[in-house]
């Protein structure tokens, strides 16, 4: 049976199905010039090689550092009580503008082919400064596609030694609002926090943790033990009066991390049995089983890589994978406005086409993650200061 979190499973939601203004994301592909420079289709990356090294697999091994109890509750004994994802969505004060009030630029950053189905644009200055990273969705935290009454997306951004997330309601998907959680990292004896000092390429929110990408390794967040800042100032941690994170209204100390293997991307693969973390780093595609243990939520088994392969896909930056396929994004290069997105298994891989000159360059410019909603069949991403889903079907077909 899934593990239905330690929220109550409520009668399932409407879908996300942002309403985009007419013609919007029509015009992105027509409006959208691929230069000639586009023209020259790259190589076909071929088929998955699976890694069957035992030193090989072993260099992808997590291991798994806790933080104390003790520790993390003398840091909420300071702070006050914590809070869930709720009452952060219902202090919700900053809104995503719909596609149809997004500028020219933020929807050139959508894909031209396959074409998104919904698309958000953030404030710019909200944002400015501020590099987006990961996403990822309660499609990922529960399989109804909940978190209790909510439907909610996870958007990272970093700037220098900061890392936060927005916590953003789309239960109506007319109307998404967010607001900013800082990502810290408590002291050694738990008498103060700093601020994760990293960018955030990956990120999946699993039953009750939030597992993300850092420089260190992977840091595990309980989304149970969010705190409210209780002052509002540029600094991190302790200051005058109370706690800070700079500006944000609630702070999100880690309660833990894995360390040895070093992905850039993550996501949630419910396919397989028990779900699993999908990584990607370097050459390589893997994942890790999650724990089946109701003590463990949100937890890896072991820590060992259970599958692992090697793809010729150049500059891997989202990373996806659903059944026995696997789907693989890439970054524009210097001389490209777009990037790609493949789909690979063990007996080739796939791409779509666009015009006008028939490259497969036809992904957004820079999409740092993928995550798939299996509830509402929807893939969502960020490039910039757009936000957008598509159906995971949308791309077969045009994979195909």
């Amino acid at each position: 049976m899934k593990h239905r979190g330690r929220h109550r499973r409520r009668k399932r939601g409407r879908a996300l199905r942002g309403v985009l203004a007419g013609t919007a994301l029509a015009l992105t592909a027509a409006a959208t010039m691929i230069s000639a420079s586009q023209a020259t289709v790259d190589e076909d990356p071929g088929a998955l090689d699976r890694i069957t090294s035992a030193t090989e697999l072993d260099t992808l091994r997590l291991h798994e550092d806790l933080v104390p109890d003790r520790d993390l509750n003398r840091l909420t004994a300071a702070m006050g009580r914590t809070v869930g994802v709720r009452a952060v969505l219902d202090d919700a004060d900053r809104s995503l503008r719909n596609a149809g009030d997004c500028t020219d630029a933020e929807r050139e950053a959508l894909p031209v082919a396959p074409a998104a189905d919904h698309a958000y644009c953030w404030d710019a200055a909200d944002t400015r400064s501020w590099r987006a990273g990961a996403v990822t969705t309660s499609g990922d935290a529960d399989d109804d596609g909940m978190w209790g009454e909510q439907r909610v997306v996870l958007s990272a951004w970093s700037r220098e030694n900061l890392s936060r997330v927005a916590f953003i309601d789309a239960t109506d998907p007319d109307r998404l609002r967010y607001t900013w959680v800082l990502l810290a990292v408590p002291t050694a004896d738990g008498s103060d926090y700093r601020a994760l000092p990293s960018p955030v390429s990956g990120m999946v929110w699993y039953q009750d943790k939030l597992l993300v990408t850092a420089s260190g390794g992977l840091y595990v967040y309980d989304l149970h033990r969010i705190q409210r800042a209780t002052v509002d100032s540029a600094a991190v941690g302790r200051a005058h009066g109370g706690w800070s994170a700079h500006g944000a209204r609630f702070v999100l100390p880690a309660v833990g991390a894995y360390r040895g293997a070093r992905p850039t991307g993550l996501s949630l693969d419910r396919s397989t049995a028990p779900d699993s973390l999908v990584a990607s780093g370097g050459d390589r595609l893997w994942r890790y089983a999650f724990s089946k243990d109701p003590d463990r939520t949100g937890l890896l088994a072991t820590g060992r890589a259970d599958e692992a392969y090697r793809t010729d896909a150049a500059g891997l930056a989202g990373v996806l994978s659903y059944g026995s396929r696997w789907y693989v994004s890439d970054s524009a290069g210097p001389s490209q406005e777009r990037g790609s997105l493949w789909r690979q298994n063990a007996s080739g891989a796939e791409t779509a086409r666009c015009e006008p000159y028939g490259t497969h360059r036809c992904w957004s410019p820079a999409t740092a993650s993928l995550s798939y909603s299996e509830a509402t069949g929807e893939v969502w991403s960020q490039s910039g200061r757009t936000l957008f889903s598509l159906g995971l079907n949308t791309i077969d077909s045009a994979l195909e």
